[in-house]
């Protein structure tokens, strides 16, 4: 009876190792699964992470929610479920751009599901011309740059004079399908994430004396309002817009206010082959800001000229 013991012993422990050495398997299997999920771009419900879309950039990259402002970023959905755009003051978006999806994966694979099957160009500060655009910068005329050379040149200028758009501000957006399918733009809308007094700064018109511009394609948007709204300017048409990768869009959206200091970005929803889905377009990751100029005193530049010249404050 003695020796029989210890060969039970040996048949349980035996056992014993087969039951934990497979459930070892099943957790090292499980975590290779997530992992793979997590390094496919999907969030854990199998949604499409949502990306990052920079000004002056053409494609949209994957960022992690930051800290301080809202980011321009697109999300797809299934056409079965409601598309939303996900307002947020806290997530900026890096201003050298980065890789999105391009559609370029074979038809019907998961990469193309999960992928935004358009591009978002944004100019925060598309000058049509030099007359009629102004800025508030927190600086006297002598500490001032003056007007860039070439329109292109336009960000940069407010960069270095720390300017902010005033009375009127255009921003555009060139809008392309990335691959075969046409692309609808279903509806472009404004979130307001900041509205205060008017900034106690001096303003600065960029041209005087050059007559007015033709608005193209022009979107108005009125800052003032109860419940602001972009709308077609001009007797253009309203949304929606078909794009593709062949027949781009370039939507013209000006915002003006003469009350306020406000700060606010766009979301542009689309559809696409029974999909839909949001895209929010920042200034490079911030919010795009327009301020009142009203009674603020006022310079103007006049071409050729070397300095900024004194002009009546508008009422």
């Amino acid at each position: 009876m003695t020796p029989r013991r210890p060969a039970r012993r040996r048949g349980f422990f035996r056992k014993r190792r087969v039951v934990v050495a497979a459930s070892t398997l099943a957790v090292v299997a499980l975590t290779t699964a997530v992992l793979e999920n997590i390094d496919a771009g999907a969030n854990p419900d199998g949604r499409p992470r949502a990306a990052t879309v920079s000004t002056d950039s053409w494609e949209p990259h994957e960022s992690a929610p930051p800290s301080t402002s809202p980011s321009a970023r697109p999300s797809g959905s299934p056409a079965s479920k409601s598309p939303s755009a996900k307002p947020s003051a806290s997530e900026p978006a890096s201003a050298a751009g980065g890789a999105a999806a391009t559609g370029d994966s074979a038809p019907g694979s998961a990469a193309e599901k999960d992928s935004v099957p358009l591009t978002v160009s944004a100019r925060a500060h598309d000058w049509e011309g030099y007359c009629g655009t102004f800025y508030l910068a927190d600086k006297p005329p002598a500490q001032v740059p003056l007007p860039p050379a070439t329109l292109q040149d336009a960000p940069k200028w407010v960069g270095d004079a720390g300017a902010v758009a005033s009375g009127r501000h255009r921003v555009s957006l060139a809008v392309q399908g990335t691959g075969d399918k046409a692309v609808v733009i279903e509806s472009l809308d404004v979130r307001v994430v900041g509205s205060g007094a008017p900034l106690a700064w001096n303003a600065y018109e960029m041209g005087m004396g050059c007559g007015g511009g033709v608005e193209p394609r022009e979107f108005g948007l009125d800052l003032d309002a109860a419940r602001p709204a972009v709308r077609p300017k001009g007797g253009q048409r309203g949304f929606p817009y078909s794009v593709s990768q062949s027949d781009p869009e370039v939507l013209y959206v000006t915002a003006h206010t003469d009350t306020r200091d406000v700060q606010w970005y766009l979301v542009l929803e689309w559809s696409s082959g029974g999909r839909q889905g949001t895209i929010e377009i920042t200034d490079g990751g911030k919010p795009f800001r327009t301020t009142s100029m009203t009674g603020r005193p006022l310079y103007g530049y006049l071409p050729g000229r070397t300095e900024w010249e004194t002009q009546e404050p508008q009422q």
